[in-house]
């Protein structure tokens, strides 16, 4: 018997989907990328944006229509909410939450259907924490994502992920540690540690859990004894907890990738308070003037939402100002849009859409001014890279740096493919670097 799994969403709902994938492997299906011929289709949605609810209607609307040719089984699961979820029990034959994946075998069997055999030994309780003890099926065999955290307790007035996912639980370090070393012991060249706070990790069990940056310093440690090349990255931090201890330990270890995510959402400390986001312009940027002090090669990333209800030309000015003073390696961009659930839901959306198209592009532009600027300085340097893939460029291949600076470079050597290696940039545009493959042998100087 076939399956077939559509994912929607952020990082998170991919790492789910990996564990996912286990559990239905275990009972006896098979992957298909072909959806038409599965007997067992699901989908892992996002109720944060309404742009991938809408697309889980398109496809379980053709997958319905399939039920009048042929017998199959459709789930959904995810990060739902409550009226999404509602609605979807009319369409989907089984509709539950990701912590309730343990239980997908027994589901199916009591919904009539026999699987081909059951493998796993899974406990008959269900919950996030009996879902972070399945080994997911990985989709890459040199990157990763390893949930470390799951819900959120910021309540940011946006957001709909506290309704979605719950409060925020830390899952056992010792568990996540496992994962990674074995991860780093099979090769694996890219780890990233996921959360809705990621540097809330520990909070809610103080005393019994280590901090956050205990388990990055833990995972340094282990690194510097493995001497095996790997990066570790994590996201998403909240301005709120981020503290410079966690700078002080990524200092410390090479492992610990100079890259920094930073979601900042707005410039201006009105909206900010609006937003319930906890942290001004001042804390954000006393953050940023200690990562320029203690990862001086580091990149950062953030986010930012235009558009929020009320948002005046002036605040946008603002936002426009701490983006120039900052200057972002790269921005996640969205113009707003209200999600049922979240507080902001019920406030009038009062910047049409065209005003909000507009302000996306100027900070986009805005953003150009400065990355062009700073990806030209690595023209002539030497810089390590991880090949990801053929590029859309026929002939080429292409990766990211250690803060993912995606490079380009001319070779059909797909063995390269997972590997760290070392390019001379000859080539710079505002998002991206061209480069030429360093010989083995060659001394490098490695810049990130």
């Amino acid at each position: 018997m076939l399956y077939h799994i559509v994912t929607f969403g952020c990082q998170m709902n991919l790492s789910d989907g990996e564990r996912t994938k286990k559990v239905i492997e275990a009972m006896g299906y098979q992957w298909t990328d072909n959806e038409e011929e599965a007997q067992l289709l699901g989908i892992l949605a996002c109720s944060v944006r309404q742009k991938a609810i809408d697309r889980v209607y398109a496809r379980i609307s053709r997958w319905n229509k399939w039920k009048n040719k042929r017998n199959l089984l459709t789930f959904v699961s995810g990060c739902l909410l409550e009226s999404d979820r509602g609605k979807f029990l009319k369409l989907f034959d089984l509709v539950f939450p990701t912590e309730e994946m343990p239980g997908l075998p027994d589901m199916i069997s009591r919904y009539g259907v026999v699987t081909p055999l059951s493998k796993m030994n899974l406990e008959d309780a269900t919950g996030i924490y009996q879902f972070w003890k399945i080994d997911p099926s990985y989709k890459s065999n040199f990157e990763a994502f390893v949930p470390i955290q799951n819900g959120c307790d910021k309540f940011c007035a946006f957001c709909a992920v506290p309704y979605t996912r719950g409060r925020e639980v830390s899952r056992p370090s010792d568990e996540i540690l496992e994962e990674v070393y074995r991860l780093v012991n099979d090769g694996y060249k890219s780890i990233t540690l996921l959360g809705q706070n990621v540097n809330s990790y520990g909070l809610d069990k103080k005393g019994v859990e280590i901090s956050f940056p205990q388990l990055l310093e833990k995972i340094g440690k282990f690194g510097d004894q493995s001497q095996k090349q790997f990066w570790v990255y994590f996201t998403s931090p909240h301005p709120r907890d981020m503290t410079e201890d966690v700078l002080d330990v990524i200092s410390q270890y090479s492992c610990l990738a100079n890259w920094i995510h930073l979601p900042l959402q707005s410039g201006d400390d009105h909206v900010l308070i609006k937003m319930n986001r906890k942290h001004n312009t001042e804390k954000y940027l006393r953050i940023v003037d200690a990562v320029r002090q203690k990862l001086p090669t580091a990149t950062l990333f953030t986010d930012i939402i235009v558009g929020f209800p009320g948002e005046t030309e002036e605040q946008m000015e603002n936002t426009r100002k701490i983006f120039r003073m900052v200057g972002f390696n790269m921005a996640y961009i969205a113009t707003y849009s209200s999600r049922p659930g979240a507080t902001s839901s019920r406030w009038e959306d009062d910047i049409p859409l065209s005003v909000k198209k507009d302000r996306l592009h100027i900070l986009t532009e805005d953003m150009k001014d400065y990355t062009r600027v700073y990806n030209n300085q690595y023209i002539g340097k030497n810089l390590e890279v991880l090949v990801y893939g053929p590029d859309k460029k026929a002939g080429y291949l292409s990766g990211y740096t250690e803060g993912k600076i995606g490079v380009r470079f001319q070779s059909d050597d797909e063995s390269l493919i997972g590997n760290i290696v070392t390019l001379t940039i000859n080539q710079a545009t505002p998002f991206a670097l061209d480069g030429e493959l360093v010989p083995v042998h060659s001394t490098t100087l490695s810049l990130s």
